[in-house]
């Protein structure tokens, strides 16, 4: 390990060319490690250590800055970052430690950024009856109420992310009225692939909503304007967003519904059938299996229920 002339400051340009290059993150990722080094390099430049260089850093600058994350604020709710909030800043740090350790740079060790605890995350998911009134919702008869059903049918069907969903295209259905299935590989989010699957009841609605698509647009899912003649571009996250929020109210469901709560409720239903946790982390695309742990404690008790009816010997 050597010490290094190069102030921290001055390294992040290269940190960031390293995780392009060497560890191939994407743009989008590049972007939001930079957002949350700057957060650290304001409080270096705001403390007058614009100069500290790598080794210089130690435990105690360390415990400075986690008491300033603790402390600071959201711009948009005026609210006390979220203790998840906080771990991503430090976690964006670590990996900056962590360079430097690849680069046999002297510095801190990454190891002592701990993460704050967080409380067990949580999921919401709807029962298969709120579901199920929720996808009858849109009204099929007009052609927007067609594309939302066969949006809500998709996300079910196939557990995409809201992004995921709005990237699709055309050209991937091509032939689609010879099939009662399909598998579609997509790349997802940190740009890996993945296969998503539809059943055959999405398949169907897709059937019916391309079968009113006479335009040339490329986007699977797009926006209607006066009339189904005057098509716009390709819906946004949010317009999805917004427009499940609107079949939500409709039906009744639980107000706190969105298109991840439909994702929740896809893993859920495959979980409660016996599905493999690993086999769900793959449908889903996730990195890590412990992200899709979190749908365990769900099932605890209908598992409870099942061992209670089924399991062991019978008293006489």
């Amino acid at each position: 390990m050597k010490k290094d002339k190069r102030t921290i400051i001055e390294h992040i340009n290269d940190f960031l060319e390293y995780l392009d290059i060497e560890k191939g993150l994407s743009n989008k990722s590049q972007e939001t490690y930079q957002r949350f080094l700057d957060k650290f390099t304001k409080w270096l430049k705001a403390n007058h250590l614009e100069s500290i260089l790598p080794h210089e850093l130690d435990e105690g600058y360390l415990r400075k800055y986690r008491i300033f994350l603790s402390q600071s604020f959201n711009k948009t709710t005026k609210e006390p970052l979220k203790r998840s909030t906080q771990n991503y800043y430090l976690i964006a740090l670590r990996n900056l430690l962590n360079y430097f350790t690849d680069r046999d740079i002297l510095s801190l060790s990454a190891g002592k950024v701990k993460l704050i605890k967080e409380k067990e995350k949580t999921v919401t998911f709807l029962t298969i009856e709120q579901l199920e009134r929720l996808l009858s919702t849109p009204n099929t008869k007009s052609i927007i109420g067609l594309r939302d059903r066969t949006i809500l049918e998709t996300l079910f069907s196939t557990g995409l992310r809201v992004a995921e969903l709005v990237n699709l295209n055309r050209e991937q259905f091509s032939g689609l009225n010879n099939k009662a299935y399909l598998e579609l590989s997509i790349i997802g989010k940190g740009s890996r692939p993945r296969t998503i699957y539809f059943s055959e009841r999405a398949l169907d609605w897709l059937k019916k909503y391309l079968s009113t698509r006479k335009d040339k647009e490329k986007a699977l899912f797009v926006n209607y304007k006066a009339s189904k003649d005057k098509i716009g571009k390709r819906l946004t996250s949010r317009t999805i967003e917004n427009l499940v929020k609107k079949y939500v109210v409709l039906s009744g469901c639980p107000i706190t519904t969105t298109p991840h709560t439909i994702r929740h409720t896809f893993a859920t239903d495959l979980l409660r059938k016996g599905v493999d946790l690993r086999v769900i982390q793959e449908f889903l695309g996730h990195r890590n299996i412990a992200t899709t742990q979190i749908y365990t404690h769900i099932t605890r008790p209908h598992l409870r229920e099942i061992h209670r009816k089924f399991h062991g010997i019978k008293e006489k």
